[in-house]
């Protein structure tokens, strides 16, 4: 009874190994006759060729490494800040200990945690990690498809990117309205060249075609708006520069991280709805953690908000309210698939994590629009 069963399975094996036989034996063949060519040609061709060949492959050992090693990683890394030790919302004076030659006490000020945080992610993303996204094997991408395109050594890459987003966002609300009073003073230089650093392509590397000649590589600026920012928070520590806490700012920079947030979620919810192919959907790796690392870099900025805006939290209660959204940014980090599928939001064999991080961004989300709305109250 079973003989036929038996019979018919092991034709099914049979095919499915001839088919992995003619798979590999396509794959291999280029490499077969390159080195049946190689072998036929003089020492003053093999040489640069098996030099070139050895360059290819330390480049690439080196770029699945950087890939695959998220150096600094740590979903809890705002509790390293101990932003609960702060007694002061950023800007407001310290009086020192100390007194200075004519016996009056030298002014100190608070610095900005938010402006630690953002320059200690831009740290993150190009120092302590090599920057994915202009590295010259990246922009080649797998025998010419864009890296984001198959499932493979974009994840860090897509992060990275989400992060950064984070990054962008803070520049500006720290340019137009944080790092100044409204109405009354200048933008500050510091924050200035910080914002227009940011803005600098992701891509680019030593060389480009468009236009064609050499580039400063987009790390290079990264690391000048760290610097930047960091020059931006000793003025500010001195009483010579500016951070405007005052509800207001606090409530339009909550809007511009809700409308950010948003926007990422109708991203996820497209992809989740139209390109529903389960583990087979090879972007959907990108937008995952492209939301992720946004998230991560916002966890920390805000944070870091509600200790430089300490005085506003607590003037209109919104403490509990700001402690539960911040909850809610732990909750999403610890989504972590192994490997990320995109499948229908009622299926059973393929999961949606990308519906599953909708949902907690619009969680995070809903929070932030509550803890404006009480801000706005008064």
């Amino acid at each position: 009874m079973l003989d036929p069963i038996v019979a018919f399975l092991g034709r099914i094996f049979r095919s499915i190994g001839r088919g992995f036989g003619i798979l590999t034996a396509w794959a291999v063949w280029p490499f077969l006759a390159a080195h049946g060519w190689y072998r036929q040609r003089n020492w003053i061709i093999q040489v640069p060729i098996a030099a070139f060949v050895a360059l290819m492959v330390v480049l690439y050992v080196y770029f699945i490494w950087q890939t695959q090693a998220w150096t600094g990683f740590d979903t809890h890394y705002i509790d390293s800040y101990k932003l609960s030790d702060r007694k002061l919302g950023a800007g407001q004076a310290v009086q020192a200990a100390d007194n200075n030659a004519n016996g009056a006490a030298p002014k100190t000020c608070q610095t900005s945690a938010v402006v630690d945080v953002t320059a200690d992610l831009i740290d993150f993303n190009v120092n302590k990690n090599a920057w994915i996204s202009s590295m010259l094997l990246y922009k080649l991408g797998f025998f010419g498809i864009d890296w984001d395109d198959t499932p493979f050594l974009d994840n860090k890459a897509s992060f990275q990117r989400g992060v950064n987003q984070a990054i962008r966002r803070t520049s500006v609300e720290l340019v137009d309205s944080l790092g100044r009073v409204r109405g009354t003073s200048g933008i500050n230089a510091d924050l200035q060249r910080a914002r227009g650093n940011l803005q600098f392509d992701e891509g680019s590397w030593y060389f480009g075609v468009a236009p064609f000649g050499p580039k400063t590589p987009t790390p290079s600026y990264y690391r000048a708006a760290m610097n930047s920012l960091r020059k931006f928070n000793t003025d500010l520590g001195n009483c010579n520069a500016t951070f405007d806490s005052r509800a207001d700012n606090l409530i339009e920079f909550i809007d511009r991280i809700t409308s950010d947030l948003g926007n990422t979620s109708d991203i996820l919810a497209e992809r989740s709805e139209n390109h529903n192919y389960g583990w087979f959907d090879m972007r959907a790796d990108d937008r995952f953690w492209f939301a992720y690392g946004q998230l991560y870099g916002y966890y920390g900025i805000l944070s870091a908000a509600g200790a430089d805006f300490s005085q506003v939290i607590a003037e209109r209660n919104v403490g509990a309210l700001w402690g539960d959204t911040m909850k809610q940014f732990q909750a999403a980090l610890k989504i972590q698939p192994f490997m990320i599928s995109n499948g229908r939001e009622d299926g059973w064999i393929m999961p949606s994590h990308l519906a599953t991080m909708g949902f907690y961004i619009l969680r995070v989300r809903s929070n932030l629009v509550e803890t404006r709305a009480v801000l706005g109250t008064r």
